[in-house]
């Protein structure tokens, strides 16, 4: 019987098989046709931890038998207390207010929403927002006129509003993507949105921290607000708990989700500094912050996030992030001779299958999401270039597993 299930980023036409996962641990999938499945990209770049990690499990258990779900305007719950206050001592000092959302999507669009809502209530004509060159900020209609136009949203275009874009700082070219932002701030926006140091759907491009500073540094003698998307890149994937921290930059508004549960449920936050809380801070109530959404800080996903910050606490999660930078770094060197532009940044490992990075409609795509599919191995391909970003509690063989896969496919495809 066909299922009557619509996929996300599936082109169900082509009958492509998907597999049913029963369940879960650690790095490991189990479907229900007795296949041991290694989850080399994190489900999508969310479970951190591991799955079914036992301490979030019993977070997520204890909160369900106590309070499952709260309208959080004008009412609060301990949970999401807890979380915010665990946050902000955690994250920068500067960023004081926590906005809870649903997912990496929200996360930005409430972000794009408080930077146009801080010059509006201060009275300034500032709305236009710059954005980088080959971006992704997620599927909702802010997220995706942020975000690098194309095939993905190309049938939408009537629906996105025009953004100001400065070029991908590739290696040699970086100055010109600096002179291309100085010319944008010139001009007064809002805001520059960026994935520091990593673009993730946009290929996985990485840039030097130098040039994250330098664009800080930019927007910040211009009054442009600064919001760093680390929706992808936070939580460790980058080697450091934000990405942000390698280029000492600290944003006006920080974006963070994914890793925020440890992956297991949807939860995101939008962190913002004093003055932009400030800037909505009124009693004339049509100055406040029109956001939100039925299930905003769902105290049961709230609860699985405190216990992902105190797994961060009390344990070297760290240490472990890089041990697995190193392992990986080991397992990758040998491709380099057989594949384009094989790079690393922390646990991120990314590479092309040809001379150079293609669409993400390229043919081979497909064919390498089969293949890795059919060896028991969850790699996603972005068109040809193929990422290995796997949960930090992966084993050791399960790792050179995933690695010898993609050099099978490397000799074969």
């Amino acid at each position: 019987m066909t299922s009557p299930v619509w996929h996300p980023f599936t082109q169900h036409g082509l009958n492509e098989p998907v597999p049913l996962v029963t369940h879960a641990q650690g790095a490991i999938l189990h479907t229900a046709d007795g296949r041991r499945v290694i989850d080399a990209i994190s489900s999508w770049w969310v479970t951190t931890h591991g799955h079914c990690h036992p301490r979030i499990m019993a977070a997520i258990r204890a909160q369900a038998e106590k309070l499952d779900q709260l309208i959080f305007a004008g009412w609060t719950h301990e949970p999401a207390e807890t979380l915010a206050r665990d946050l902000t001592a955690m994250m920068p000092p500067a960023l004081t207010k926590v906005f809870f959302s649903d997912s990496g999507s929200t996360s930005v669009e409430v972000a794009l929403k408080m930077a146009l809502g801080h010059f509006a209530n201060r009275g300034e004509d500032r709305h236009r927002v710059v954005v980088m060159q080959g971006s992704y900020h997620g599927d909702t209609i802010g997220g995706m006129s942020v975000g690098a136009r194309g095939v993905f949203n190309k049938s939408y275009a009537p629906l996105l509003f025009d953004v100001d874009v400065i070029p991908f700082p590739a290696e040699g070219a970086e100055q010109a993507t600096l002179d291309a932002l100085e010319a944008c701030c010139r001009a007064r926006p809002a805001a520059l949105i960026v994935e520091p140091l990593i673009l993730g759907a946009g290929g996985m491009l990485i840039y030097p921290p130098r040039v994250l500073r330098a664009m800080r540094e930019i927007c910040a003698a211009h009054g442009v607000l600064f919001i760093a998307d680390e929706v992808m890149t936070g939580w460790g994937r980058t080697g450091t708990l934000l990405a942000c921290e390698q280029a000492g930059v600290v944003p006006d508004l920080l974006c963070l989700s994914k890793g925020l549960t440890g992956g297991s449920l949807p939860l995101a936050v939008t962190m913002a500094t004093e003055e932009i809380f400030a800037s909505h801070l009124s009693e004339d109530r049509s100055r406040m912050f029109f956001h939100s959404s039925s299930y905003t800080a769902n105290p049961i996903a709230c609860a699985a996030a405190v216990a992902n910050l105190a797994l961060w606490r009390d344990e070297p999660v760290l240490e472990r992030i890089d041990r697995l930078a190193r392992r990986q770094a080991e397992l990758s060197a040998p491709l380099a001779p057989r594949v384009s532009n094989l790079r690393q940044i922390g646990t991120i490992v990314a590479m092309e299958l040809e001379d150079r990075a293609g669409s993400y409609m390229s043919a081979l795509g497909p064919r390498l999401m089969a293949f890795f599919r059919e060896r028991d191995v969850l790699l996603r391909p972005l068109g040809n270039t193929v990422y290995v970003m796997p949960p930090y509690s992966i084993a050791d063989d399960d790792l050179a597993r995933v690695y010898a896969v993609i050099a099978e496919a490397v000799e074969t495809l």
